[in-house]
């Protein structure tokens, strides 16, 4: 079962703390490589819409399931 995502766009460490990421750089160069959830910036800031991250899980579950 998935845990819920908070109601909150997410942050690059958000991320990184949910995925257990090395550092805040993975998320860089997923946006970079286009490879990650798409995300958006608020003036310098990056957020990540929490759908948009689920989206992108499902869609890398049934990737790996195939």
């Amino acid at each position: 079962m998935a845990l819920p995502l908070p109601s909150r766009y997410l942050t690059p460490d958000d991320l990184v703390e949910m995925f257990e990421l090395p550092s805040v750089e993975t998320v860089y160069q997923w946006r970079r490589n286009r490879t990650g959830p798409g995300g958006f910036r608020v003036g310098r800031h990056l957020r990540f819409d929490p759908d948009d991250v689920r989206a992108w899980v499902d869609s890398r579950r049934s990737e790996a399931a195939a």
